[in-house]
């Protein structure tokens, strides 16, 4: 397989998975409509350049400690990102009209924030996209690009494409049911966080 199809692959399931992003790209759209859900979707691209650098120099020889670290920390603000959206989920109503600059600027810095904590890409292109670009790198010259443009095409495509079908549904919504939704995606955050303290103290992050 071609590095092209190789990250178009990895891409796919990555961006259709589920994941603390995918949920935050579902609650942010509820919450604000497509294109909020939108800059949550696009955080991959502002993140990943310095996670992929950084797996590929540094992080196999950061003492284990430190990965551990970085897990509980994602885990803990993805408890506060879920509680927060309890929270505002008991008294929310259906938003109109565009947020403010101001708020997304707060949505993408939230979908940046949530992936750079997030264990999963450390880990992902430690031991796979690692590996994969390095080897794409010694052949052709455009193979590793190739590989990399395959990857997150399809990784923020599929996540812009869930943003769109989340926006789609909210109008046929009552305030009722998009608080309901809202604090499951909520509970569903705060899963993750735990998952992911979790899995950090028990040595598998």
């Amino acid at each position: 397989m071609t590095p092209l199809l190789t990250g178009i692959s990895l891409g796919f399931s990555a961006g259709i998975g589920p994941g603390p992003l995918t949920t935050l790209v579902i609650s942010t759209t509820l919450a604000r409509g497509f294109g909020a859900g939108l800059l949550v979707a696009l955080a991959p691209l502002l993140t990943d350049a310095p996670i992929i650098g950084l797996t590929l120099v540094v992080i196999s020889a950061l003492p284990a400690a430190v990965v551990t670290g970085l897990a509980v920390a994602g885990g803990l603000y993805l408890l506060y990102l879920g509680g927060k959206t309890v929270q505002t989920a008991r008294t929310a109503v259906l938003a109109t009209g565009g947020a403010a600059p101001q708020q997304r600027r707060a949505d993408l810095g939230r979908g940046a924030l949530v992936n750079m904590l997030n264990p999963a890409p450390w880990l992902f292109w430690l031991s796979v996209g690692g590996p994969i670009l390095t080897e794409a790198g010694q052949g052709p010259k455009l193979a590793a690009l190739g590989f990399l443009v395959g990857f997150y095409a399809l990784l923020v495509g599929c996540k812009i494409g869930l943003a769109w079908a989340v926006a789609s549904g909210r109008r046929f919504l009552t305030d009722v049911w998009y608080r309901r939704l809202l604090a499951g995606s909520g509970l569903l955050l705060a899963g993750f966080g735990l998952l992911l303290i979790w899995q950090a103290t028990l040595g598998k992050a």
